[in-house]
């Protein structure tokens, strides 16, 4: 302790001290610190009301320039934090940064899209996104199973159908009570909430318009950007009239019948196949590549086993224009296209044409310019340093807005929650971007955690890698007649640092599920003898990780011929 009253004295700064030995309820006051603080040791040290721990974290605090940044703080501001945008990442920071006792204030406002769908707080995973999105994905493997349990000796006979409004109605009641979850935690944690449009008229302040278009202003010392992105649009004739998104498609209240999907991004494949899946005509137009960014030969296998479920793939075409042909729940439109290498035109003919792009940052109304923050000109990303930093110190950004970052819900989370701890809480934790583990859920899942292997060559060269790979067929699907070549695992190993798996693959049933435990071995150093030290769990999926043997420099056959 003595150390520490030192520290402040050379800082100049007066400190109030509680010896708790010389106080008659100091027992009690120990017990309800150790709440507070989960620290039973003392000291206990507070700085403008943050606790920043005992000596040793006080020093780094001190080395980092943190204790420097929580004595600086401004009392004249309406609040230490405000968060923009009430997505994952805006909620996790904020309500980190209440528990350590912040003034917290978030801003959360939904611009309806141009078909007029709007929703709660939460942001797009929670409202548009991978919550509905698993939940359809969920009923049309369901619907898969029904077809495999004739073979496995289940009996009916009553026509099985599936009915679109009865599904988006139970998944519509499950995402409200998430959102009226998240208002609660929010008033519990004492977190201003105000659905409102903010916008930096000045440094350290910001004006509120409500729907009504009513104004207020608030201050705060520190802001973090959470605005996340909406998805984009063609920019052709009919597109925002006739068309619908992502945002649109998992509240729609009729079966969306026949359906093109432009695009082959994730949410494209991934609403394809569970349109597919639930017994609907679906066919997906793209323009170059499947998967951008992901392993390119995982991403043709997604397609290829998207195609076996009956999916058709229109390669190389973009619309240029839609008509609506027939008005209706779902209607009739037309669609024209254009080839990329070339000037023929084809015409087809859909119920619902689901756009799926790519997204664009909400970030060009928001007055990020009043104020110097630099903005990416071409995709409204914000540049931040490896602490969410912008170009202006006291604006952070988190989520789909950080420039460079993976677009994930659980890293704008993680990312969040490590920011308020480092401005709030006396840590000094990074979040780690590099091994963020992901699945597309397709059909047939992919997940991928590390590097693709494109990257990895580029990154590492191809002679300083080996690669080994197998295709592999699911026990649950031989009886089923499914087919036994359409699964596939690869790792993606550094030969010179120890055989370390830097890539890791998987197309197969359940693949978020095996990706997750291996991601969590990734982080701890995982190697390829590791995993051939590793006994499988007989039968899975997952033990295949554990007895690969073939190289793709080698050559050899990798089809099945049984379990």
């Amino acid at each position: 302790m003595r150390q520490v009253k030192e520290l402040f004295s050379s800082l100049g700064v007066d400190c109030n001290i509680l010896e708790l030995d010389q106080v008659d309820d100091g027992a009690s006051v120990q017990e309800v610190l150790s709440e507070i603080t989960n620290q039973r040791t003392v000291p206990s040290i507070f700085v403008s009301k943050v606790h920043v721990g005992g000596c040793d974290r006080t020093f780094q605090a001190h080395q980092s320039g943190l204790l420097q940044k929580l004595l600086e703080e401004d009392p004249a501001y309406d609040y230490d934090l405000i968060v923009i945008g009430g997505g994952s990442g805006g909620l996790s920071c904020a309500q980190e940064a209440a528990v350590l006792g912040r003034r917290v204030m978030v801003l959360d406002d939904v611009v309806p899209s141009p078909q007029g769908t709007s929703w709660g707080l939460g942001g797009t995973c929670v409202n548009v996104g991978c919550i509905p999105k698993k939940l359809m994905h969920q009923a049309a493997l369901l619907g898969q199973a029904l077809t495999d349990s004739r073979k496995f000796g289940w009996e009916y006979n009553q026509q099985v159908k599936h009915n679109w409004e009865t599904m988006t109605e139970a998944i519509q009641n499950h995402i409200g009570s998430l959102t009226r979850g998240y208002r609660r935690a929010l008033r519990e944690k004492a977190v201003a909430l105000v659905n409102s449009c903010g916008e930096f008229v000045e440094h350290h302040k910001i004006k509120a318009t409500n729907g009504k278009g009513q104004e207020t202003y608030y201050t705060a010392a520190k802001f973090v950007i959470a605005t996340g992105e909406r998805p984009r649009y063609l920019g052709i004739q009919g597109d925002k009239e006739y068309c619908i998104t992502s945002d649109d498609l998992f509240s729609l209240p009729y079966c969306p019948g026949a359906t093109l999907v432009v695009g082959a991004s994730p949410a494209a494949l991934e609403c394809a196949g569970f349109l597919a899946g639930l017994g609907l005509e679906v066919t997906v137009m793209v323009r170059s590549q499947l998967l951008r960014g992901f392993d390119q030969e995982m991403a043709e296998k997604v397609g290829s086993s998207m195609q076996q479920l009956g999916v058709r793939f229109l390669r190389k075409f973009v619309p240029v224009e839609v008509q609506q042909l027939e008005k209706g729940s779902p209607g009739k439109l037309k669609v024209v296209a254009q080839s990329t290498e070339g000037t023929e035109m084809i015409e087809g003919l859909y119920n619902t044409v689901l756009l799926a792009i790519g997204r664009d940052s909400c970030t060009k109304k928001i007055g990020l310019e009043k104020i110097g923050v630099k903005v990416n000109e071409k995709t409204g990303k914000i540049p931040v340093n490896d602490v969410e930093q912008s170009s202006v110190p006291y604006v952070y950004a988190v989520g789909d807005v950080a420039e460079g970052k993976p677009e994930l819900t659980p890293v704008a989370v993680q990312a969040g929650k490590l920011l308020a701890r480092r401005l709030f809480g006396g840590r000094l934790e990074k979040c780690d971007y590099i091994n963020a583990p992901t699945v597309v859920f397709t059909p047939l899942e992919y997940g991928c955690c590390g590097y693709a292997e494109e990257k990895a060559v580029e990154v590492y060269r191809k002679e300083n890698l080996e690669v080994y790979h197998t295709l592999f067929w699911p026990l649950e699907w031989t009886v089923a007649r499914r087919d036994s070549n359409t699964c596939y695992a690869k790792i993606i190993c550094s030969k010179f640092d120890n055989d370390r798996v830097i890539g890791f693959h998987i197309l197969g049933p359940k693949a978020g599920e095996i990706t997750q435990g291996f991601a969590a071995a990734m982080k701890c150093g995982l190697t390829k003898q590791l995993l051939d030290d590793t006994i499988g769990i007989h039968p899975t999926c997952a033990e295949v990780f554990t007895t690969l043997e073939i190289t793709k420099s080698s050559g050899l056959d990798i089809t099945q011929k049984g379990c």
